[in-house]
Order: structure tokens, then sequence, then C-alpha cells
């Protein structure tokens, strides 16, 4: 009976996990498959993508034919329900009425969290990533360098699949061989924009997504993941051949019922589910962590989002991975005796240094691309190629007037046309009938966007604190934001416009979007990209952080955080394949402390 309401508990599991997504749900699969007994809670509904999901659904068979709504702000297809920017009932503030000092908070309310919506881009930190401070004098080092987290990498790529080409740049380090799927072909203007970005140095490559393009060897991916486990590797090869390879059938945030792209509800869950050793609490709404006497965790008190009344799970540890901003909101709001100022607070860093990711855009028009053949390149449901950062060594020799990099990610061609024009309205002005449709064929596909995704360096004027006045509906103080962009973000920002801007110009093209003559001109708010990461930083000393490199809080030694939170920097990488790489590590790390009875 896995999926449980809150009369089912039992007296006592193992580990409490708090969060469904991406941590939750690699902790769930590591624990399980070791034979510890989980209960997982998730804040949102109960979600399955294998019988909610709509495949081959054309964008004219959707409400508006797929166009954004308030409620909906990337479209009918983006898969998240009930959650977003703003949650009914689940409030947040902000400290300032300033908007570039806002943070925009996104909560998935869902089961498997932001893994159902989410980019899939998964790239892996590299060395420089893990000892930024090292580098330049800025941020923090993290407590563990990259070998440390590389054999988890690799676990995770060849546990979800990932798609995608060993490069050997600098700072972007390569899978083993034979751990990658095969990368897609480029789109059009993917490899039109790799033409001429070698005019400018810049090296756009295959990019790495969690999405099958070939099935994954389930003969022999388990017994290399699970080596002596016999039962784990009967469980995984299931649950491997129960996914099939992607025929782009349908966009990749709306879920995927052929299990071809990774999500917790389809990859993680399934699997952990079957080992029998999970039960799962949907619509429980942590509010704090249980502690004992003993000043250890014991459990979680939580609200039953049905009957709005508060209920307890016991456990012998307790695992957070509710996101960052979650995250630190339970800390603080677990306050008692032993602990007056929140959870594993003992430093004052709780809720400190958070970042997002750097986001700036541009987008131009490339005659080049006019009047192309009709295709179809809907492809695997986001980007096919990107470019890594390039500058390290201008950057080290202080030629740049930022300290960190960005990658570029990149949009474009022919994709299924939705509910809106299929040429800028400028374009098309006039036309009717024939001429429209002639004017349409002409121009559709010939417009490009480049995307900056930029490290973060953290800073004192980003962080979340309780707000001392406001309450959700359930009761629960909420979060307070506050934001600062620092220099080096916003120069960032400026340095990534004027490399689209030539790299568009160099593709001759124009450059569409509007004049930029600062960073505040272009970057995106905070919190819009949807990475955030920081709050509990890990650290060597506990006097520093809040976390070890085990992702273990100092001051509660059987609580555990594995989302973002405790990232002491935000690489221009994704963040989600370290969240995982990290949760497996952590997670082997908890089996191992189970065993020796030190939970």
């Amino acid at each position: 009976m896995p999926f449980i309401t809150s009369d089912q508990v039992q007296p006592e599991y193992d580990v409490a996990i708090v969060g469904s997504g991406a941590g939750g749900g690699q902790m769930a699969y590591t624990l399980t498959q070791a034979g510890l007994k989980c209960i997982m809670l998730e804040s949102g509904r109960s979600y399955n993508p294998d019988t909610e999901t709509s495949m081959f659904q054309r964008p004219d068979q959707m409400p508006l034919m797929g166009i954004s709504t308030p409620d909906k702000f990337f479209g009918f297809s983006d898969a998240t329900v009930n959650g977003g920017w703003t949650v009914p009932g689940e409030p947040y503030t902000q400290a300032s009425d300033k908007p570039e000092e806002q943070f925009w908070w996104w909560r998935a309310r869902m089961m498997g969290g932001r893994t159902n919506h989410w980019g899939r881009i998964s790239l892996r930190n590299g060395q420089y990533d893990f000892k930024p401070y090292s580098r330049d004098g800025l941020g923090f080092d993290w407590p563990l360098n990259y070998k440390d987290v590389e054999p988890y990498y690799t676990k995770v790529e060849m546990l979800i699949g990932v798609y995608g080409t060993n490069e050997g740049l600098e700072n972007t380090p390569n899978s083993p061989k034979g751990v990658l799927l095969p990368a897609p072909k480029g789109r059009a203007s993917e490899l039109y924009s790799q033409k001429h970005g070698k005019k400018l140095g810049i090296p756009i490559i295959p990019i790495h997504r969690a999405v099958l393009t070939k099935t994954l060897d389930a003969d022999k991916i388990p017994a290399k993941l699970h080596p002596k486990n016999l039962s784990a590797q009967k469980i995984l090869a299931e649950a491997m051949r129960a996914r099939a390879a992607c025929f782009w059938a349908t966009p990749c945030v709306r879920g995927c019922n052929i299990r071809a792209n990774y999500q917790s509800t389809t990859v993680h869950l399934p699997p952990a589910l079957a080992t029998g050793n999970l039960d799962i609490l949907s619509d429980a709404h942590a509010r704090e962590i249980l502690i004992g006497k003993d000043g250890k965790a014991n459990g979680v008190l939580y609200i039953n989002k049905k009957t709005r009344k508060e209920e307890r799970v016991k456990a012998k540890a307790v695992v957070i991975a509710a996101s960052s901003g979650e995250t630190v909101r339970i800390l603080l709001n677990t306050k008692n005796a032993q602990h007056p100022n929140g959870l594993a607070n003992s430093t004052g860093l709780v809720g400190k240094y958070i970042m997002d990711t750097v986001g700036a855009s541009v987008s131009g028009h490339v005659p080049a691309l006019e009047n192309l053949p009709p295709h179809n390149e809907d492809g695997a449901g986001g980007s096919h190629f990107y470019a890594p950062w390039w500058l390290y060594k201008e950057q080290l020799a202080g030629k740049l007037n930022f300290a960190r990099g960005y990658h570029i990610e990149m949009g474009g061609s022919r994709g299924m046309p939705g509910g809106r024009n299929p040429a800028p309205s400028d374009f098309i002005k006039g036309a009717y009938g024939t001429k429209f449709k002639e004017e349409a064929r002409r121009y559709y596909g010939s417009f490009v966007g480049y995307a900056c995704r930029g490290e973060m360096i953290p800073n004192e004027g980003s962080f979340a604190e309780l707000d001392p006045k406001v309450k959700d509906d359930y009761g629960v103080p909420v979060l307070k934001w506050h934001w600062k962009w620092s220099e080096h973000e916003l120069n960032m920002a400026l340095h990534a416009a004027k490399t689209f801007g030539a790299l568009i110009e160099a593709m001759g093209g124009t450059v569409r979007s509007k004049q930029v003559k600062t960073g505040h001109d272009i970057i995106e708010p905070g919190g819009k990209i949807i990475h955030e990461v920081g709050g509990a930083l890990m650290g060597a000393d506990p006097k520093k952080s809040v976390c070890n490199s085990w992702n273990q809080t100092w001051d509660v030694k059987n609580l555990f955080l594995c989302d973002g939170t405790p990232f002491p920097s935000n690489a221009d990488k994704n963040p989600t394949l370290t969240i995982m790489a990290l949760a497996w590590r952590t997670g082997d790390y908890i089996v191992e402390q189970a065993r020796k009875g030190n939970l």
C-alpha cells in the first residue's frame, strides 16, 4: 500500500523524506533499494504522467492553442498544476517594493516537484565550479572536489538517461565512454548558429539533456549500478524496460507517459515503490521537524491539506528536499529551546546566500533561414545544441569585468506552431488571405533566440527570512525575500547581450530585442530562471556553514538537506544533475550509518 493516507502511517520509519522532486526522488530510490523503510511527504497533489499526459496533442487541440495564461505561465502543455510563482493560499512577501530587489519564487506543489516541467538540461559541474573562491577570491569553495562527485554524476546519468557528446572543453567534464546516449541532430537554426559561432570563437556543441534517444541497456546497467544487490538489479531492469525512446511526440515539459524523459514520477519513484519500502503521503504540508530530547530529529510535523489537521510521522532520520526556499522555511519554523533561531541555525546562516541563475535573452531575424522547405523540427522538447562558457583564460587574465561565466541556450527553427502569429505582426502587417499564407511560410522558422544562463556569486543582500506577520492558509509563517544582483551579474548580462547581437549579425541577421545599455535593462528578476539554491551552505568549518560535505547538518547529525540548499555556489550549469548526484552520495552515506546503528 505505497500511496497512503494519514491514518495509514506506520509507527516509525527509518527515514522521512520531505519532497518528491530530484533530491527527494533520488534519495527515495537509493535508500529503498538498500532496504531502508521510508516515508515521503509531498506538499502538493498526487500526479501520474502515465495516465495524465496526453500524447500526440497538437497546439490547436489545446485551450487557447496552448499559449500561456496567468495560471499557466509556460503554456497549457506545462505539467505544473496548482503551482507556479503564485500558489493560492500560500503567499510569500518581499522586503522591497523595487522590482529589481524582489524574488520570484516558483513552487511546483505536485508529486515529482519541478522535475515534471524542467528543461532537463543535465550539465556536470567542473572542478573550477567546486573551488570558485580559490580561483578569484569571491564567494565560497565547496568542501569537496569534482573527483568526490564524479562517480555519482556517472551513476545518475546511467540511471536517468542523458544524451550528449564529450567535447573535452575546459571545465566542461566528459562522461565515461558509453554513458551518454546519442545526441539528436541539430536543428537548422542551431547548425547555422554553430557555423557562424566559430567566427566569434563560440563553441556551439550538442547539449546534455535527460531524454532517451535510445532505450537504456536494462541487461547491463542495473548490475553496474547495484553490483551486489540482485533485488535492486531486477527491479531496475524492469523499470528501464518500461521506458521507451523519445519519438518527439509531445513537449517534454508536459510530462511523458512513455517515460522517455526524466522526471521523478516516472524514473525514481516507480522502482522505489517496487521495493515495498516506500510509503508516499501527498497533500502533506511540512511545517517543522520534530526533535527529541536527545537533540536528534525524530520525525516531521505536517498539515494534512485535505483535513487541515496537524499530523506527525516518526523516523530515525529526516531528509529535507523541498527546494531551497521551502527547506529554509521549514528550518526557520522549527523553533524550540534547543534551537531558538530555527533548526540547524547556530551560525545564523539558514536562509542566507540564496542564489539563482543569471538570465538574459536576445532575439533576432535571420533572412538566410527564410523560405526553407516545410519540415518538422520539434525534436527532443528543448535545446539540441548549446555553448558552454568559453572565456576562462580571458577572465583569469582580468580582461572581463565580471568574475564568472555563462552558457548559451538557443531556440528557433520550425517547431509546431501554437496560438500566436507564425511571424511577428510587423513582418506580415497588411497581409491577408493568400498573401498572409505566403508571408507566414516565408518567415516562419527564421527567428532565433539566445539566452544567457550564468553564475551568480552569493552575496549578503540575497536571503530569505520568516515574515513576522504573514501566515499561509494553514497557519504557517511565510517567507520574506530580499534580493540583490551584484555588478558581476549585471556586467555578465550586458556582455551576453552584446555577444548575442554579434552572433545574430554574423549570421546576416538583425537584432529584434530592445536596445540594451546596462545590465539592468536585460537581466531577468531573481527567481525567474527557477534555479534557486543556497540558504544552508555546506562547508568544512561548522562555525561558518550549516552542512558538511555529506549534506548533513552540523547541529543535528541525523538531519540531511538534499536539494540545492547546501550549494555554496551556483555554477552556470543547471543545478538538477548535481542535486541528484549529491543526493545519491548522501544516500549511500545514510545507508552506511544505518548499518552501523548511527541513525
